[in-house]
């Protein structure tokens, strides 16, 4: 009969045996519990006694060293009395930040036994969390500098290194061993330096409430130190790259040679095994792959230089869209973060009828019929007229989607007229030289239409003018018939003049390719306009 045994420690097994996946995660859990303490609600007595802790090599304190070191200081920790200190101290071994000392406690009285029996001290992974903890509070939010000046001592410290593995004979062990710790040393300070700058800037970047002075700040930082750093590394990372070409091929023989001379910690890997070693960086051919994936792209996921690129447009086009929300602000449009969120705390603070107040003063809303969009100014209601039964008030659909009044997208770009505007005037230029051919056709033609056959433009332009001229006479009797008086139209541009007068029993027939027209009772001239008016006589 086998069964599920889980151990306090989070592993499980069949019969007692442990599952290799199970005790992975059961050492995962851990060693994250030694973060526990820096999210506990008395995190700050938990900071100092590491602190105490971390302040001395090899600390093998008891809890009244503690209790001197920490009144001392100062602090969350110094009010802790023996009782509760021993608590925390307790609390700490449990995640596994602090062992218990094995060391021999001598004693002159049975009091100090008692009070010097429980000795602690510090454990590795402890040291590692306290320290990171330090690091994080001391500079979390500052800019770091980047230490680009080691990107050339990394590009010298590759030559070297290739030129020694290259060189007859092999490489000294011990400069071959010295050239790789400080390579990496470097290497390492440089990387460091490069993710938490660019990790400031993204969170800098990632506000949208900066006002003029910080823009203008960032801008320099960007286009002067951003640029400079991405112009060093884009110019030393083709010269790395060829270097650690040139050193792959030695490297196995190189690193057998260097372990040949010294060893160091990692000859405990092999005597024993339960042991695990940590070697410096460099003295394994995964460190070596690791710098060459910094600057080459060998797996086609690109290379941390060409995400350096990418970083620094996407830091750009972040200032970009800082820069246009700057501009639209002219129109109204700017981010009012603070102030919504200073509006915010007022209203956590305020008691109801002071918020009501606030609400008043922030939006001006002050009655529900006042939806912040104005009525129609033609129309006329009454302050008793209650808004369920009032007229309905038109929302603009990007104003009640949208909560703005702005346009959305990019503006059009202006059409071309200027084909369509040489066209008109083409036809413009035309249709003005066949009105004035009409015009020397009608001229020509004055006097004998009877025996003349116009043109259809000119027969336009004749009609055109008799109709103005009909249009401009005034008719009278006389003591024998009607007459016609200033019966007459002009055209300055074409130099024409049409004079009309009624001549009882005569007809004026005007024929034209388009079909013949009779007047009865009518004479018609056609002149210059420069030319005297013909009369009635000269008919």
């Amino acid at each position: 009969m086998s069964a599920v045994v889980r151990t306090l420690g989070g592993m499980e097994g069949n019969e007692g045996k442990p599952v290799r996946g199970a005790e992975a995660d059961a050492e995962a859990w851990q060693r994250l519990s030694a973060y526990s303490y820096l999210s506990a609600p008395e995190r700050l007595e938990y900071v100092a006694v590491m602190r105490v802790f971390c302040g001395t090599l090899l600390a093998d304190l008891s809890v009244p060293d503690l209790l001197a070191k920490l009144a001392e200081k100062g602090g969350p920790g110094a009010a802790l009395d023996a009782e509760t200190l021993t608590r925390r101290l307790e609390e700490l071994v449990r995640w596994g930040n602090l062992l218990r000392s094995t060391h021999t406690v001598r004693a002159t009285s049975i009091a100090e036994y008692q009070r010097s029996r429980s000795r602690y001290q510090l454990s590795k992974l402890g040291e590692r969390v306290q320290r990171d903890a330090d690091e994080v509070l001391a500079g979390a939010d500052a800019a770091r500098e980047v230490s680009s000046e080691l990107l050339a001592l990394v590009d010298r410290g590759l030559r070297e290194i290739a030129a020694m593995a290259a060189a007859p004979g092999g490489a000294d062990p011990q400069q071959a061993l010295e050239r790789i710790s400080t390579l990496f040393v470097q290497f390492a300070e440089f990387a460091e330096s490069v993710r938490d700058f660019y990790a400031y800037l993204g969170q800098v970047l990632a506000r949208y409430d900066l006002d003029s002075a910080e823009y203008q700040g960032f801008k320099e930082l960007l286009l002067d130190y951003v640029e400079a750093i991405t112009e060093d590394v884009s110019f030393r990372a083709p010269r790395i790259a060829a270097h650690l070409d040139a050193v792959r091929p030695h490297l196995p023989a190189l690193l057998d040679r260097v372990d040949a001379h010294a060893a160091g910690i990692g000859a405990l890997a092999h005597g024993l095994t339960e042991t695990r070693v940590q070697r410096s960086r460099g003295r394994d051919l995964a460190d070596w792959e690791g710098l060459r994936d910094w600057f080459t792209d060998t797996g086609g996921h690109g290379s941390q230089v060409d995400q350096l690129r990418d970083a620094t447009l996407r830091a750009l086009e972040s200032l970009l869209a800082n820069a246009k929300r700057m501009l639209r602000s002219a129109s109204g449009e700017m981010s009012r973060r603070k102030d919504l969120l200073r509006l915010a705390a007022w209203f956590d603070a305020a008691e109801p009828e002071e918020a009501h107040d606030l609400a008043v003063a922030a939006f001006g809303l002050y009655g529900a019929r006042h939806l912040g969009v104005a009525p129609d100014p033609d129309r006329s209601v009454p302050a008793y007229v209650s808004w369920w039964t009032g007229p309905v008030v038109d929302v603009p659909v990007a104003l009640r989607e949208r909560g703005s009044r702005a346009p959305r997208g990019r503006a059009a770009a202006a059409e071309d007229h200027s084909e369509q505007k040489r066209r008109l005037m083409e036809r413009a230029r035309q249709q003005a030289e066949a009105r004035q051919a009409a015009a020397d056709e009608l001229r020509s033609a004055s006097g004998r239409f009877e025996q003349v056959r116009l043109s259809a433009p000119a027969m336009r332009l004749l009609l055109e003018l008799l109709t103005t001229a009909l249009g401009n006479a005034q008719l009278h009797k006389d003591a024998h018939d009607f007459l016609l008086d200033g019966a007459q139209a002009h055209d300055a541009d074409l130099d024409i003049r049409l004079t009309a007068w009624r001549t009882p029993g005569r007809s004026t027939v005007l024929r034209s390719v388009d079909g013949d027209l009779t007047a009865d009772d009518l004479t018609v001239a056609v002149e210059s306009a420069s030319a005297p008016a013909v009369g009635e006589a000269s008919a």
